[in-house]
């Protein structure tokens, strides 16, 4: 079994390596250099025809990519802790929060970073102005998040650490890193952020 990533400070990478380490599982990382464009050479798009990571070999040759795909397959391996909920109603929330934290916190995000980021300018066409209006979303996304916090539990999607967790710190982590920074007027998206960020799993 082959796991395909980078490193920091590339999120989905990341959220896989999160997953694992919360799950105690122990797969070392085939790195690809992203600035070198290895993820787009033709030896990779033959595992992953979109040329992205990460990108997951098992021993029978399966390629699965997506980080929540290559995260189920390691939860049904290795379903101790359950990182995707117990139960069916756990089960459903998880899933609706970490679809909302690739929509409503990942989608501006990314914006940025694609349309007004100098270090993807000579990547791809920029719409500047598309970038720069992603500034506000970005903000509103944040204060959704504090607001949704502050009136449920101690994680995202309620008293447990989840896949949710996972999502949006790996999402929060890479904004700050390319100039979008958490208010620290949210209390409660800045504690949460605190609070997730001292688990080991952060570090991978």
């Amino acid at each position: 079994m082959k796991l395909y990533g980078a490193p920091m400070p590339a999120p989905n990478p990341r959220r896989v390596r999160m997953f694992l380490a919360e799950k105690g599982v122990e797969l070392a990382e085939t790195p690809l250099d992203l600035m070198k464009r290895e993820h787009k050479s033709p030896e990779h798009r033959a595992r992953n025809s979109l040329g992205q990571v990460p990108t997951l070999e098992l021993d029978d040759g399966t390629m699965i990519s997506e980080t929540v795909a290559i995260c189920r397959y390691f939860e049904e391996t290795n379903p101790e802790p359950p990182l995707f909920g117990r139960t069916a109603r756990e089960k459903a929330l998880v899933d609706m929060w970490v679809r909302r934290m690739e929509f409503i916190l990942m989608t501006p995000v990314g914006n940025y970073w694609r349309h007004a980021h100098p270090r993807t300018a000579a990547l791809i066409t920029q719409y500047k102005d598309f970038g720069a209006s992603n500034v506000e979303a970005w903000a509103g996304a944040q204060r959704w998040l504090d607001r949704e916090l502050a009136a449920g539990g101690p994680f995202i999607a309620g008293e447990a650490y989840s896949m949710a967790d996972i999502c949006a710190l790996s999402t929060v982590d890479f904004a700050a890193w390319i100039g979008l920074p958490l208010d620290p007027a949210l209390t409660s998206l800045n504690t949460w952020h605190e609070r997730v960020s001292s688990r080991p799993s952060a570090a991978a």
